[in-house]
Parts: structure tokens; sequence; C-alpha cells
């Protein structure tokens, strides 16, 4: 390793001491004289003859520990210096700074390499540069630096987004030597995989988002693209897409303040008017992360939500986006409009021409901007065509109260032509509003914002409204309304007749129907009355039958247990006879009372087999 003896040298009138292999004043660079033996170096004084400057700053070396090392200098041509250094060279064309530059001179003098991940990239570019090969020394910058990339950085999360940072100056080079591909792909992988695992918990929460969206835009779209190829959700992307866009798109955060409704576009004047110094470099590079953050964008339904779109598409059209892609974000919207807010339909009336600034010509004059609005409308009927015809109706009439609502907010705005009004009132279906109390609300706040409207302005502006679909109390409203034309008051009157009658009709209806239930329900009653009595005396009558029957039996039973012994004992074989008679007559009896019907036939068949057992006793 190079020591160093006391070296003085005198910058801006003062004289410095160094103690350093190298010395650095404020704009020379000079080594020390001394060498101890290495290698093919003795130590003696030996004179310095070679003069590198890079940019304001000259760098007075020896020649042979560079050409040993460095490719570069062997075949360039060096001019001879007037000073007493020997040979001079400028180095205009290196792109990595006087402080790579001062590293490479310690590395070449044997000095201990201190390589981290904030100097690796640019130190690897920086070799590449000089041709600091393997060919002219072992061990070479080239392969020490690729070396530490590999299994030092490229192990380390924290470590590979700080070179990825590095390198957001070091292009074309770091891309050409792989570096930013290899931190990508690297990236890529562990955020896939740490999304996998916290897929499987059920944590949507992912850490890794918040570093992934502070790199540049080049090197975002690089990571996203490559974690979309592996097969992420796009749930995931889509929420990698808004954080980025939260941190690096900063009137977004302006614009979700809700800065909206008539009387305040003197703020939205003087944000415009503040960034009007910066919007040179400001807007292009604003322009170019919203162009890369739709590119990202999941297709699928849901995957972002609908205030982020419509966020992108203030972006977009503030900072004077192709309209290509305007048109790619109207459609998008188009496709989640039932989702949204009038808020968010309250988009400010840029000019394309005027690189953002909000218009003050004739033509457009309008705070907001209707026409992307009534695009987005449109955009939204064609999906709606190919849906199922259930969700079409959710849909629709969703929108149609959105709809109203922003009506009723872009009513306020002096500036607002009645044909404009009437085009978004009409862009949806006449089918798809069920009650027209919302464009009644939105007609009356145009009204009182223009209050010099003509008769004829007024009726065309409230033949929008369909008077039959006003509810009852927006009837009562509208028939005191001043505001409205005469022949609109005379409809509402007359539509508040109609009602009232209906309402009437179906209110005797509905009594007249009660009656006839309720005479219905009592004329069933008195029959199912009847038919109980009439049953009820059927089995009373059945029940004294038997009882009588019952009776008979017992006495005959008496009679013969009362005869002697004698008698029984001579007329056992008739008696048996005559007990299993009994018992026939008996079941026969009991087979009667089970059929009604036949009550009177079995009753006389008893009659009988009583006077047959009377002869036999």
């Amino acid at each position: 390793m190079a020591q160093l003896q006391s070296h003085e040298s005198k910058v801006d009138g003062g004289d410095h001491v160094y103690d350093e292999s190298i010395v650095i004043p404020n704009k020379s660079i000079t080594v020390n004289d001394t060498l101890q033996k290495r290698d093919r170096f003795v130590s003696s004084q030996i004179p310095k003859d070679l003069t590198i400057q890079i940019q304001d700053i000259n760098f007075t070396v020896h020649k042979y520990p560079l050409v040993s090392k460095c490719g570069y200098f062997t075949g360039q041509e060096l001019q001879h210096s007037s000073s007493n250094f020997g040979c001079s060279m400028k180095l205009e064309n290196f792109p990595f700074g006087t402080e790579t530059f001062e590293i490479i001179l310690k590395f070449c003098y044997g000095l201990p390499l201190d390589l981290n991940p904030k100097n690796v990239a640019k130190l690897r570019c920086a070799s590449e540069f000089l041709e600091m090969t393997e060919e002219l020394d072992d061990g070479n910058l080239i392969s020490r630096t690729e070396a530490f990339l590999t299994f030092v950085v490229l192990s380390s999360w924290k470590d590979t987004i700080t070179v990825l940072k590095s390198c957001e100056s070091l292009s074309p080079w770091a891309e050409n030597l792989q570096i930013v591909r290899r931190c990508c792909d690297f990236i890529a992988c562990e955020a896939f995989r740490e999304s996998s695992i916290t897929a499987d918990i059920g944590n949507e929460q992912g850490w890794w988002i918040d570093d992934v969206t502070t790199l540049r835009i080049n090197h975002f779209t690089r990571v996203i693209t490559s974690i979309k190829a592996k097969g992420a959700k796009p749930e995931m992307i889509g929420k990698c897409v808004m954080r980025y866009a939260e941190r690096w798109l900063s009137v977004m955060n302006l614009e979700s303040e809700g800065v909206y409704g008539y009387g305040k576009n003197e703020l939205h004047l003087s944000i415009m008017n503040g960034r009007k110094e910066e919007k040179g470099v400001v807007q292009k590079e604003q322009r170019t992360i919203v162009e890369s953050l739709v590119s990202l964008l999941p297709s699928e339904y849901g995957a972002v939500s609908c205030t982020f779109l419509f966020k992108i598409l203030r972006m977009g059209m503030m900072n004077s986006a192709s309209p290509a892609l305007i048109s790619e974000l109207e459609k998008r919207v188009g496709i989640v409009l039932e989702n949204a807010t009038a808020d968010d339909l309250l988009i400010l009336n840029y000019n394309y021409e005027d690189q953002g600034k909000l218009t003050n010509s004739p033509a457009k004059c309008t705070m907001y901007d209707v026409d992307v609005v009534q695009r987005i409308v449109e955009y939204f009927l064609i999906y709606e065509q190919g849906q199922m015809r259930e969700q079409q109706r959710s849909g629709k009439s969703n929108v149609r109260k959105l709809l109203d609502n922003y009506l009723a907010e872009i009513a306020k705005d002096p500036n607002l032509s009645i044909t404009q009004f009437q085009v978004i009132a009409e862009s949806m279906p006449a089918d798809s509003r069920i009650c027209d109390d919302g464009l009644y609300r939105a007609i009356d706040t145009y009204l009182k914002t223009h209050p010099l409207l003509s008769e004829h302005d007024r009726r065309k502006l409230c033949k929008i409204m369909n008077c039959e679909k006003l509810s009852v109390d927006a009837c009562t409203h509208a028939a005191q309304n001043d505001r409205l034309s005469i022949r609109t008051v005379v409809q509402v009157l007359f539509s508040e007749q109609v009602k009232m009658r209906t309402a009437l009709r179906g209110q005797e209806e509905a009594v007249q129907t009660e009656d006839n239930s309720e005479r219905e329900n009592k004329s069933t009653t008195s029959l199912e009355i009847k038919t109980v009595k009439s049953e009820l005396d059927n089995v009373k009558k059945t029940m004294t039958e038997l009882q009588t029957d019952y009776l008979e039996l017992q006495r005959e039973y008496k009679n013969l247990a009362c005869s002697s012994n004698k008698q029984r004992k001579k007329s056992f074989a008739g008696w048996s006879s005559g007990w299993r008679k009994i018992k026939h007559s008996f079941h026969v009896k009991v087979e009667a009372d089970e059929h009604p019907d036949t009550q009177r036939r079995s009753h006389s068949s008893n009659r009988a087999s009583y006077g047959r057992r009377q002869s036999v006793s």
C-alpha cells in the first residue's frame, strides 16, 4: 500500500498540508511522490508526469499506474504540457464525476477500495469506460465491481433498491451493462413472492409497494411489467399504480381535496400560474408519468377505483397529454361510470393548446369541461349495450342520478349555455329515468343562476323535464315556482290533478276490495258453521243408539248368569252356539255404528237376533 509524506501546495493564496494518499485542493489534485516497493515500483522520488482534467478539476498523477490498469489511456494521444508535469489530457466525455475518478485513482495506486451500494454502479460503469479488464491486471476493477453486484447487492432488497436509484443518472451505461435489468428482475421476484404470501394469509398490506414507488418512472415501469408477467393479481398492480401516482403526481393531491364549485376558479388559476414558471420541465415529466401509468393500468374491471381514473384523466388534460391517451382514459372511465360521484365529473376546462392553462376564450368559457363528460357517457352507453338487461337497468339508473347531480353543480356556472345543459340532460335514454325530481332541481338551479332568460329559453329548458314523472312534493313546489315557464306550470298543475284522481280511485278500489273480501269471508264462515253443526247432530244420535244397545246387552248377560246350573249343563251345547250368535250380533252392531248410512238396517237385525236369543234361553 502506498504511503505519503507531507506535501505542501499553495491554492487560492493559502498553504494547505495534506496527509492523504491523494491530495485534493479546490482546483488541483496531486499524488505524493514517494511510493513503497510494490510489484515493479521502488520507493523513490518519482516525478509526476501526467495531468488529467475532468470538468474544472486537474488530477496530477503518475502515468504508469493508470496505464497498467486502464486500457483507455493506452491508445490516447497525450499533449505536452508547458508546466513541469509532463503531459496533459482532458476527459471531457467522462460522465461519472470527479469523485468516481478519485476512487479509481486510489484503486490504481493500490489503496483500499471502498465499495458500497451507492457507488458500485458508477464504479462499474466507469471501469467499463476506462477498460479496466482482467487482461491488464488480475482482480481489476471490472471483476471487483461485478462480484460485489452479484454476491452482495443482488442478495439484499434494500441494497438493490439503492443501486437501482443510483442508475438513474447512468444511462445508457447501466442499461448496456445489464445492471438495471438485473436489479429490476430481483425486485420483481421478491415483490411477487411477497405479494403471493400476503394474499395467502389474507393480508392486503404490501410493505414492498412503498419502496417500489420511490423509483423513477422508467424503472418503476420495468418492475411492474415484470411483476405482471409473473402473474400478479390485477388488484395488486392497480394498488401499486395508484400509490405511485399519489407520490409523484403532486397536483392530484390538490384535486383530491375537493376544490370544486363555482367561485373557486381563482384558486385554480393561482395554482396554474404558480406552475407556469416550471411548467417546461415539470410538465414534461408529469406527462411522461401519466402516459406510463396508463400503460400499466390493468384491463380488469375494478382493478383501480373510478375516482383514480378521473384524477389521472385530469392530470393528462392538464399536462397536454396526447389525444389518444385522453380517449383511452375516457373509455376506461366510461366502463366504470356508475361507480363515480358528481365531484368526479367536475373536470376543469383545460385548453390543450395552451399547456394546461384555464381557458378564457369565448368559445370555451365554462368553468367545467362538459364535452369530456358527454364523451364519457357515450362510451358508457356503448359498453352497456354488451351487458345483460338487468345490469343495464341498474347501471343506467345510477348514471341517470349521477348526471342529475352533476347538472345541479354545473348549473351554477353563469357561462353554461342552455344547449350544453340540454345535451348532458338528454344524453341518457328517456326510459332510464323513473323520477325527474333531480332534473327539476338542476333546472331550478340553472334558472336561479340565469335570471334574465327569456320565456322562450325557459320553455326550451323546461321541455327537458317530464312533469308526469315528478313526485307530489316536486309538483307542489313547481306549481308555486315563478321561475318556470307558464306552460310548464300548467302542465305541472294538470299532472298533479291527474295524480290526485288516480290516488283517489286507487283508494276507492282498495276500500271496495276490502268490503268484498270481508263479505266473502263472512259467507264462507257461515257455511262452515252449518256443516259442523250437522256433523255434531249426527254424532250425538249415533252415540245415543250405541248407549241403548249397550244397556240391553248388559241386561241379557245378567239374566243368563242367574239361570240354574242344571239348565246350563243340559243346554250347554245350545248355550255355546247361542253365545256365539250374541257375539256375532254384537260385532254387527259395532259395524253399523261405524257406518251411519246402514244404521236402520243394523238396528232391525239386532231386534231379530234378540228374539232368537230369547227362544234359545
